[in-house]
């Protein structure tokens, strides 16, 4: 296989949720989504039930920017250091994917109910795993200074809003 070769992904279900693009939250703490998996896809669910947690895999369809800079900083705040954008999170990449760890509410037929999805309505899934404690968990994982820092800005941001 060379670079120059396609390949292609067809959604297993959609991201639903009150976020179209353009009506953010605040903050994806909190906020409920479904995700409704085509039907034909539903005894492929059995079993993800008894997970806490789950991965969730999407194609981030709304991000457009496929010229943007290599090298960004986290969130645009200029507080943070310019690093490559394979260090961030950023939705502007070369295949602008999105994995993302999320309670599990509850599964109804084709449907999971999850919390904390930073995903906007319509958002297309691509799959979807369980999380594991043996082997997705790594206690001795370590972060660079900066996003320690950018965590302590969203933390001083979320107080204000509760505070507000």
């Amino acid at each position: 296989m060379s670079s120059s070769e396609k390949i292609e992904f067809q959604p297993i279900g959609f991201v639903r949720n009150d976020h179209p693009y353009g009506q953010r939250p605040p903050t994806w703490q909190g906020i409920c989504s479904r995700l409704q998996i085509d039907p034909r896809w539903q005894e492929a669910l059995d079993g993800l039930d008894g997970f806490s947690h789950i991965i969730v895999l999407c194609y981030l369809h709304l991000s457009r920017e496929r010229g943007a800079p290599v090298r960004v900083r986290a969130q645009g705040n200029p507080e943070m250091p310019l690093v490559g954008f394979f260090g961030t999170r950023t939705p502007t990449r070369p295949n602008p994917i999105s994995m993302t760890v999320v309670p599990l509410i509850e599964r109804q037929g084709n449907v999971l109910q999850v919390q904390n999805l930073d995903m906007y309505d319509g958002t297309p899934v691509l799959d979807i795993k369980p999380y594991l404690t043996r082997g997705d968990c790594h206690p001795q994982a370590t972060s660079p200074e900066w996003i320690i820092r950018l965590w302590a800005i969203h933390d001083a941001q979320a107080r204000e809003r509760e505070n507000s």
